[in-house]
């Protein structure tokens, strides 16, 4: 009962929108108060326990690297490189955004990075080129979904911490499902644009153009330094991060693109996100503990076979579930809440961790995309000053796609295992 009420509180909190930290972190304290054999100096080495981790640090390195982009310009380069390489095809726009977000997710990880990054340039763009505006914010919402689950994804790393899986398994479990969103909404685009004469890029001289796409190669290689990284074995996830970000902030410094001014906001920017994330994570280590000491995740378990011992009837259950969640919630809070619950259940199941753990932060992506909330569109509705419900209607097509490729990954495991097998995760 007394559990009951925690959690009843905690719904009550979110429902007042009270942050999510401290929407978990009160009734937890509360927990602990009415519990004697429990002390507060317990309380306390539960809240710092999560954040002791090595792989944790990653988190706030991709958060930097997100900021920094933004700041020192890399993101309007690499953008105005692929505009120029995708050539004046039809819908080459449209084309040079998908690439443009596929290209960013290696190095941000987060799907409200890429959107803001590329939204501010791309959609305004679209727009003087003849692109319907609601289409340009939604392509550019749709797209930006890649982020979160191409590797390096800060998400990746919070359910590898959570769960104690490897981050670099986790990382390449959503390699093809990434690919597999890139391919489908690139073929949506065809499909877009093909009757369509006008959509045409800019003509760019040829000397621009050759300095503009020069000036983006060493940009371009940065993706190349984290995973390469990683699967040569050179550094650990942790390690290709700070050499990332290192190597990105050097390259803006010699190149003169990063200003005082733009380093500050950055670092800012890095600080203020990383103590969100990190704050949340403690108060979720607490919440998991209570949970863990309640017997919870046993009980759930026992609730989920008695419904059905079928995994496939659990995965289409925790698929709606998880929607609905991300629906209030972004990806990152979200997965501190449910991992903790919902984990050993899966296991109870038989189900592989990494195939769970795709499943869970693309479910959870897709609620940037949906009301109420819908984080990424109420941005991108902003940055082309046009109305939420005009970019959820132009979304909405690409919306049951990334459904439909949903689905296709989550009774497909080999989508999300095959790789990290081959490569011996």
């Amino acid at each position: 009962m007394l559990l009951l009420l925690m959690l009843g509180g905690m719904g009550v909190l979110l429902l007042l929108r009270v942050s999510v930290a401290f929407a978990m972190l009160a009734p937890s304290l509360v927990y602990i108060a009415l519990q004697p054999r429990i002390t507060m100096g317990v309380a306390l080495q539960r809240l710092s326990a999560l954040l002791d981790s090595f792989p944790l640090l990653a988190v706030p390195l991709f958060i930097f690297v997100g900021f920094l982009a933004s700041s020192s310009g890399l993101a309007d380069r690499l953008i105005n490189a692929l505009l120029i390489i995708t050539g004046r095809i039809r819908g080459s726009l449209a084309y040079a955004n998908l690439n443009a977000s596929l290209v960013f997710s290696w190095m941000s990880g987060s799907a409200l990075a890429d959107a803001a990054a590329l939204g501010s340039v791309l959609i305004p763009s679209m727009r003087r080129n003849g692109y319907e505006p609601g289409f340009a914010a939604g392509i550019t919402a749709a797209s930006s979904t890649i982020g979160p689950i191409m590797p390096p994804s800060i998400a990746a790393v919070l359910y590898a911490v959570l769960t104690g899986n490897s981050v670099a398994a986790t990382f390449f479990g959503g390699l093809v499902p990434a690919l597999m969103i890139f391919v489908a909404l690139t073929i949506y685009v065809y499909f877009y644009s093909r009757n369509k004469e006008g959509l045409t890029a800019e003509l760019v001289p040829r000397d621009e153009a050759v300095r503009t796409v020069l000036s983006a190669l060493p940009i371009m290689v940065a993706p190349i330094i984290l995973l390469g990284g990683i699967l040569g074995g050179i550094f650990t996830p942790t390690e290709a991060a700070a050499v990332t970000a290192m190597y990105l902030l050097v390259l803006s410094i010699v190149f003169r693109w990063l200003t005082l001014k733009g380093l500050y906001e950055a670092l800012q920017g890095t600080a203020a996100t990383t103590g969100r994330v990190m704050l949340i994570a403690s108060a979720g280590a607490l919440f998991s503990y209570i949970l863990a000491r309640e017997q919870f995740p046993q009980q759930a378990a026992e609730l989920f076979i008695s419904i059905s011992d079928q995994p496939w009837v659990f995965l289409l259950m925790l698929n709606v579930f998880l929607l609905i969640v991300g629906m209030v919630l972004e990806p990152a809070s979200a997965l501190l809440v449910t991992v903790p619950i919902f984990y050993p259940v899966a296991m109870s199941y038989g189900i592989n961790p990494i195939h769970l753990g795709v499943v869970v932060i693309f479910n959870l992506t897709l609620g940037l995309l949906t009301p109420p909330v819908g984080l990424v569109l109420q941005m991108l509705a902003q940055v082309g000053k046009m109305t939420f419900a005009r970019v959820l209607r132009a979304t909405v097509p690409m919306l049951i796609i990334l459904l439909l490729i949903l689905l296709l990954v989550t009774y497909v495991p080999a989508t999300a295992t095959w790789l990290p097998v081959m490569l011996g995760y």
